[in-house]
């Protein structure tokens, strides 16, 4: 079934498409303050349609758009951890969120390593935070430019190379990031999570219905020609069964640094109201709805008469070998850059925040004025960017995988600092610092030596104990004493704001 698409109609979509993007985000930064807090936390403007969108949107990444029907065409049941974890992710904000807002309109935060290191008088703290935010941004940034790159290039028919694509599309993320910063970012999450929602559904439906008769015909076939694919918690990679030991690790791990995530738990300095914050996490597991056709795309290319060259490839795959419109197979692809897009520019942006104000701000001590460090936070962004493009163009293995490992194993480290930090009074600065510092430190060495490793687990689950552990340990080594200003900093946290 060899598609007789028109590629340059197909391209002008795509096209149209990415300029649309570029007047959505351009616009909200003219009614945006020019100081850091209105670049990095909106002037604290964000309501819940905002908010919905932009904490939503991330989960419809290159990662969930490409890598989660990528999982399901080579591994099966395995990609249901996806799910799994998504439900309760962002669970902690609930908890998490309004305590941290209350304290960023008391203190004037717009990153959480300021808010960990203002409570311990420890600036170290926000310059390790900011390492390791980086560490783990930068996969993540590449996993989606890698999408956007596959998805041009399966487009034009291979006329426009991975690298090249990928490099187009994030020129305009970079272009209205730049120019709007987190607002710019926020309102195009609503237009490319609409646009997703659509997009998901219709693919998920039409696939199996045009391929197979429906979705209960598709997995009645499935059942008979490749059983071992509906039965979990199935393969890795090389085809062998993924063991409950590394499945549920990784759905604990990817749970507990779900909520960590910098440039979600951000967002909690940028909402209205508290109540924005509590109705976005109650609101947020129906995006997990739309997951549920994207892993259906990936059951309906397994048994597809061709195979694309690899398993990311699946989707784009499907559309480019099928009698479809040209206009419709745009409008598809458009939805898969919505999906790497969506979730890029937000962490661009966090990514370059963080680096600034926790990085040089806080920890080195660095003295900005507002435009100082909005313009540093611009280079920032560029740079960061060119470091996840570079990872972009040399990673060869599966997105599912680099998100997986490389960037939860580095982030869920945070959540033993912010929960000390929101909720135990005993903890100490050097209980937190040093909990931290031992956490990357053992996740890197069993990530790179995994015979260090009892058992199957995911390389974060390890570090993660041993980070609670030493926190623990530590603070409690030292004096049970506190200031007047620890003590009001957690009065702050514990007290419900007026809701206006």
């Amino acid at each position: 079934m060899e598609s007789a698409t028109s590629p340059a109609i197909v391209v002008a979509v795509v096209v149209v498409y990415l300029i649309a993007n570029l007047v959505v985000g351009i616009l909200p930064g003219r009614r945006v303050s020019g100081s850091a807090t209105g670049f990095v936390a909106g002037d604290r403007s964000l309501g819940l349609l905002v908010m919905y969108f932009i904490t939503g949107a991330t989960i419809f990444s290159a990662f969930a758009f490409l890598g989660g029907p990528g999982r399901v065409y080579s591994r099966g049941a395995a990609a249901f951890y996806i799910l799994a974890y998504g439900v309760l992710g962002f669970l902690p904000f609930y908890f998490t969120g309004p305590r941290a807002a209350r304290l960023g309109r008391r203190y004037g935060f717009v990153t959480q390593a300021e808010m960990v290191a203002r409570r311990f008088r420890l600036p170290a703290i926000a310059g390790v935070m900011a390492a390791i935010s980086l560490i783990a941004f930068v996969p993540y940034l590449a996993l989606q430019i890698q999408g956007a790159g596959l998805v041009v290039a399966a487009v034009t028919g291979g006329r426009v190379p991975n690298w090249l694509g990928g490099l187009v599309v994030y020129a305009v993320v970079c272009a209205y990031v730049l120019n709007s910063g987190v607002l710019g970012a926020g309102w195009t999450n609503v237009f490319q999570g609409l646009f997703m929602m659509v997009l998901a559904w219709v693919l998920g439906l039409y696939l199996p219905w045009h391929l197979y008769g429906g979705v209960g015909a598709m997995f009645r076939r499935l059942a008979e020609e490749r059983p071992e694919l509906l039965t979990a918690p199935g393969l890795t990679g090389s085809g062998a069964p993924w063991t409950w030991g590394q499945y549920t690790s990784s759905v604990f791990v990817s749970i507990v640094g779900f909520s960590c995530w910098p440039h979600l738990f951000m967002k909690a300095f940028t909402a209205k109201r508290e109540r924005t914050l509590r109705q976005t996490v109650v609101l947020y597991p129906t995006f997990q709805i739309f997951l549920i056709p994207i892993l259906l795309i990936g059951f309906s290319g397994v048994l597809f008469e061709s195979a694309p060259a690899t398993p990311n490839e699946i989707l784009p795959h499907l559309l480019m070998h099928l009698d479809l419109s040209p206009v419709v197979v745009g409008l598809f692809c458009a939805g898969a850059l919505a999906a790497s897009m969506s979730s890029g520019d937000t962490m661009a942006h966090a990514t370059a925040s963080i680096v600034v104000r926790d990085g040089l701000v806080c920890a080195l001590g660095r003295r900005l004025d507002p435009v100082a460090e909005r313009r540093a936070i611009r280079i920032a962004l560029v740079l960061v960017l060119i470091a996840s493009y570079a990872v972009a163009v040399t990673y060869e293995g599966s997105i599912v995988d680099l998100l997986l490992y490389y960037a939860y194993g580095p982030v869920v480290q945070f959540a033993p600092a912010l929960l000390a930090t929101l909720f135990w009074r005993r903890a100490t600065g050097r209980g937190v610092l040093a909990g931290m510092i031992v956490g990357i430190l053992v996740y890197l060495a069993v990530l790179l030596w995994k015979s260090l490793a009892v058992g199957d687990l995911h390389p974060g689950f390890y570090a993660l104990a041993a980070n609670a552990a030493v926190l623990v340990l530590v603070s409690l080594a030292a004096p049970a004493v506190g200031s007047e200003a620890e003590a009001e900093y957690l009065q702050v946290a514990r007290t419900p704001g007026r809701e206006g």
